[in-house]
C-alpha cells in the first residue's frame, strides 16, 4: 500500500540530484525571507517542514551559525542532499524523514516555524499542517511562509497540479485565521504567469 510518504519519495527520487539547478529560477522570494526572518526576529529554533535540499537551513546556518535548526522532509533522496550541503558547509542540524503530524519534536522547540513552497503541495494536509504549526508554536512564535499563490493561466495551473502543487489562492486566507499578520505581501513572477506569497505571522 502507497502512503503520502511513500509518494514524495518516489516522486523525488529523480528529482532531489537536479532540484537545486532546475529550481532556482522559479522559487522566488525565498532568500528575502530569510534575512528578514533573521534580521527581525532572530530565533533562537527553527523548524522547517519540506527543507528539501536545504537551502534554506544552509542560509540560515551560514548567516547564524547560533541558530537551532531542524529540518522536516518526506523524502529520503532530498534529505540525503541537504545533509551533504550542509555537512559541506560545517553546519549542525536535526534532520527528519516523515510528515508533519503530531509526532513528538525534538528539544529544544521551535520558536519560529518555516513553510517555502511546500504548503502548496501538502494535499491533502495543508490545513492540517497549519494547525500543527499553531500546536507547535508558543505563544509570540512565528510561522514565516513563501509559496505559490496562484494564477489566472489555466494550463500553467493544472500543469503545476499535475506536479502536486495548488495554486488557488488557499493559503492566505487561512494564514490570516490563525496567525497575526506581522508581513503579507503578494508578488507578480514571470510577467504575471502567477503570483507568490511572502507571509509572516504571529501566535497570539
Amino acid at each position: 500500500m502507497t502512503t503520502p510518504l511513500s509518494n514524495m519519495d518516489r516522486y523525488y527520487r529523480w528529482h532531489a540530484p537536479v532540484y537545486d539547478f532546475t529550481r532556482w529560477f522559479f522559487l522566488f522570494g525565498r532568500k528575502r525571507l530569510i534575512r528578514q526572518v533573521m534580521r527581525d526576529y532572530r530565533p533562537s529554533a527553527i523548524l522547517e517542514i519540506g527543507c528539501g535540499t536545504g537551502f534554506n537551513l544552509l542560509n540560515i546556518g551560514s548567516s547564524c551559525p547560533g541558530t537551532n535548526l531542524t529540518g522536516m522532509d518526506a523524502s529520503v533522496a532530498m534529505l540525503h542532499q541537504c545533509r551533504r550541503k550542509l555537512d559541506r558547509a560545517g553546519i549542525r542540524a536535526t534532520l527528519l524523514h516523515r510528515l508533519y503530524d503530531e509526532t513528538h519534536l525534538p528539544d529544544p522547540k521551535p520558536d519560529l516555524i518555516l513553510f517555502s513552497y511546500s504548503l502548496s503541495m501538502i494535499n491533502p494536509g495543508w490545513k492540517q499542517a497549519l494547525d500543527q504549526a499553531f500546536r507547535d508554536l508558543p505563544t509570540g512564535g512565528v510561522i514565516a511562509v513563501v509559496d505559490f499563490h496562484d494564477s489566472s493561466v489555466g494550463w500553467f495551473r493544472n500543469w503545476m497540479k499535475f506536479n502536486h502543487a495548488t495554486m488557488d489562492g488557499h493559503l492566505l486566507p487561512a494564514l490570516r485565521e490563525r496567525f497575526q499578520p506581522l508581513t503579507e505581501e503578494i508578488k507578480p513572477a514571470f510577467g504575471g504567469m502567477w503570483r507568490y506569497l511572502l507571509f509572516l505571522g504571529r501566535k497570539r
